[in-house]
């Protein structure tokens, strides 16, 4: 029977971090890897990283290889060129080619998207579905599927102009107010002005009153992490420990200052043109048994859950209701992460 120190030691062994770099066509995209076993891609959305999923890995890698990704033009997968316009289909390909490096013996891949990125898994299956088993795709905001498409286009496009003209915090507070008319984009009354300043937070972090913007409450950021190790020390807790909290409170610190970082790209290059994607319904509706669409419990009123239930309608696929909101996987990512584990085994 396995000691504790190997069993330590055995679980140590599955959360530990393995980096990469994959040349792909215009770009070279950083990669995370965690744990052995069937792979699973974890696909970044909005203007989050690799960085976002650390938890969600970590409680997932005991299962499968866990491998999460930098989207091109993010963080550290960098471009070599300028900047512009992203495409689903660009973005799919690079998760193709990652499965294709990665999966042991060719074998298919859980792939597991949310908001804009759960659009980049729907493309993926769409034109790749020989190269995966299960995809869980968390809403996404496809406007095309709306009962009023222009109107959710508009939406975003509004958004997209202000962050041009006056810059990011002014482009959240325009998708706070346009998200939530009365007979809005999806035929009704969304109440979304607390779910778009959960995005907005989980993007930027709340902002301060000198205008600098603190990390996310919803992420877990460096403010809790602190507030657990100075628990930690006046209980007694030994120096290793209070050691491994920094060092955690740091890696979520500078998720957040890069996700802030990315912002810029996300609003000028990737929002409306994910958005506005009309997903091959047909292809979806052929590969429909390996398809889950996923919406948060306190978050179906809202747009992105409106639209991905209406895309589970048209394709005939399942749905699986998940912990939180639209952002649910920041807001608790345990309890996200055993309800993902559920949806992956069923």
């Amino acid at each position: 029977m396995p000691t504790t120190d190997a069993t330590t030691a055995a679980a140590t062994a599955a959360t530990a971090v393995r980096t990469g770099r994959l040349e792909a066509p215009g770009a070279t995209l950083h990669y995370e890897v965690r744990g052995r076993g069937p792979l699973l891609v974890m696909m970044p959305g909005g203007s989050a990283d690799a960085g976002i999923y650390d938890t969600l890995a970590a409680g997932l890698a005991d299962r499968w290889t866990v491998v999460a990704f930098d989207p091109r033009g993010y963080s550290r997968s960098t471009l070599h060129g300028p900047t512009g316009e992203q495409l689903p289909g660009t973005h799919s390909e690079d998760v193709a080619r990652l499965i294709e490096l990665l999966s042991p013996d060719g074998a298919p891949a859980a792939v597991f998207g949310s908001s804009s990125s759960a659009i980049v898994a729907l493309d993926l299956l769409s034109r790749r579905p020989g190269l995966v088993g299960r995809v869980v795709a968390h809403e996404p905001p496809l406007v095309e599927l709306l009962p009023d498409p222009a109107a959710g286009r508009a939406v975003f496009a509004a958004v997209r102009e202000s962050f041009l003209r006056d810059g990011v915090e002014a482009a959240m507070a325009t998708m706070a107010a346009g998200l939530a008319p009365e007979g809005g984009a999806g035929g009704g009354r969304y109440e979304v002005a607390t779910g778009a300043d959960e995005e907005s937070r989980a993007a930027t972090g709340p902002v301060e009153d000198d205008g600098a913007i603190a990390p996310p409450e919803e992420s877990g950021g460096a403010s809790e992490a602190e507030a657990e190790a100075k628990n930690g020390a006046g209980a007694g807790a030994g120096a290793g420990a209070g050691a491994e909290v920094d060092a955690v409170a740091e890696a979520e610190a500078a998720t957040v200052r890069r996700m802030m970082a990315n912002l810029p790209v996300f609003l000028e290059h990737v929002l409306c043109s994910f958005s506005g994607h009309a997903p091959d319904l047909d292809a979806l509706r052929a590969a429909g048994p390996k398809l889950v669409v996923g919406v948060g419990r306190d978050s179906r009123a809202l747009l992105p859950a409106v639209a991905a239930e209406r895309l589970a309608q048209r394709v005939g696929s399942a749905t699986a209701e998940f912990p939180g909101g639209h952002v649910g996987l920041t807001e608790d990512p345990v309890a996200f992460g055993a309800r993902l584990r559920e949806v992956l085994l069923g």
